[in-house]
């Protein structure tokens, strides 16, 4: 059932999320250098000296992979941050070692490697020792070993999750879809971790379709965001679930035109009143960013610049207030920031990398990204803006 009241709390108690992870996409090739942008190993150093980052743009970072993928990354401080993705070990037999690295406030190195067959594609981090990835499975890190945690068994298929998030209570969640067979015919699925185990968790009856981010504003305030996928004669929508401590339920989503495809792929909430889902949309052919704010009370569409293939994958707003959203498609990256007085995002500088991954930096106005270069063959990419 579709819910568009505005629960008590919502009108009540202003909250502000403790933490909401930005699910990364899947793994595509491409290639590009943004100046200063590293490509290989320094000769007989096995990394490159870090760039001096300066205020106002974007400075690549060398990463100890050669060859493979970042897909996601998270920060707790200026000194820390993670991201996670796979070096590829051989290309001939497709051979891949999943991989965390860690940033400790000068460089990027390798903390450890994952359990096998692990593909990461999401990253949460409460702690030092308390993160969280998904992708083809999940697993844990508890500051010394990954330990690899089987998702609950799910009617409508093997889980291939998108996003994960960890609440204040230390529950962790994941988003994603059960896959019976081909992608299309998969539908929305959420588990929780219960400190035991993963549950798998019921939701209403919404078709075929797919999660694809979440945010957490509290335990009893969680918000998850995708699309319903088109039907024969019908479009494909953005998708938006709500969580209220009790039971997840559809809350309407801002309607698209007649012939417009629309879909969410980030979601991230300032407090119970504000809330931020971005995306795609697209009308004969042509890919556009979209985006929608929820005030507490009703989702509304905002204004996007117009960017061929600007489709946006993540958001987050900065410890200066500032609102981001980053994607693109193919050669395209594309950055956004919301610009309050005009009520609309604008275009802003961009990593100029294939965007995977988005993570503020708390207390700075500072951002992550990671990816791969836009040239070359699967060099993964790390860049950070200084604000």
């Amino acid at each position: 059932m579709t819910n568009t009241n505005t629960s008590s709390r919502h009108r009540r108690v202003r909250r502000r999320p403790l933490l909401a992870s930005l699910a990364a996409g899947a793994i595509a090739t491409g290639s590009l250098v943004v100046a200063g942008a590293w490509a290989g190993p320094a000769s007989g150093t096995g990394e490159a000296p870090a760039a001096a980052a300066r205020a106002g743009q974007w400075t690549t970072t060398p990463t100890p992979v050669e060859k493979g993928d970042l897909t996601a990354v998270a920060a707790l401080d200026g000194e820390q941050a993670w991201a996670v993705g796979y070096r590829l070990k051989d290309s001939t037999n497709i051979k891949n070692e999943a991989v965390a690295l860690r940033w400790n406030g000068t460089s990027w190195k390798q903390e450890s490697t994952l359990p096998p067959d692990s593909f990461p594609q999401a990253l949460a981090v409460k702690s030092a020792d308390d993160i969280w990835t998904v992708g083809a499975s999940s697993a844990h890190w508890d500051g010394t070993a990954w330990t690899a945690r089987a998702f609950d068994r799910d009617p409508g298929g093997r889980l291939t999750p998108d996003a994960v998030a960890i609440a204040s209570d230390g529950k962790a969640w994941a988003v994603g879809r059960a896959v019976p067979q081909g992608i299309k015919n998969g539908v929305p699925a959420v588990q929780a971790w219960d400190g035991s185990a993963w549950r798998r968790q019921a939701l209403p009856d919404v078709g075929k379709g797919e999660l694809t981010s979440l945010a957490v504003v509290a335990p009893d305030d969680i918000w998850a965001a995708g699309s319903s996928f088109a039907g024969v004669g019908t479009e494909q929508t953005a998708l938006l679930l709500h969580f209220d401590g009790t039971s997840w339920t559809r809350v309407e989503a801002p309607k698209s035109k007649e012939g417009e495809h629309r879909w969410f792929a980030g979601i991230t909430a300032v407090s119970a009143d504000e809330v931020w889902a971005v995306g795609g949309s697209v009308t004969g052919g042509s890919e556009r960013p979209f985006a929608a704010r929820w005030d507490g009370r009703k989702w509304t569409a905002v204004s996007t610049p117009d960017v061929p293939d600007g489709r946006l994958r993540a958001a987050g707003r900065s410890g200066d207030n500032t609102l981001w959203a980053v994607g693109g498609k193919g050669s395209v990256s594309v950055a956004l920031r919301w610009d309050a007085t005009q009520r609309r995002f604008e275009q802003a500088p961009d990593p100029s990398l294939v965007i995977r991954g988005l993570a503020t930096v708390p207390h700075t106005a500072d951002l992550w990204t990671v990816g791969i270069a836009k040239k070359g063959d699967l060099i993964p990419a790390a860049a950070r803006f200084k604000g």
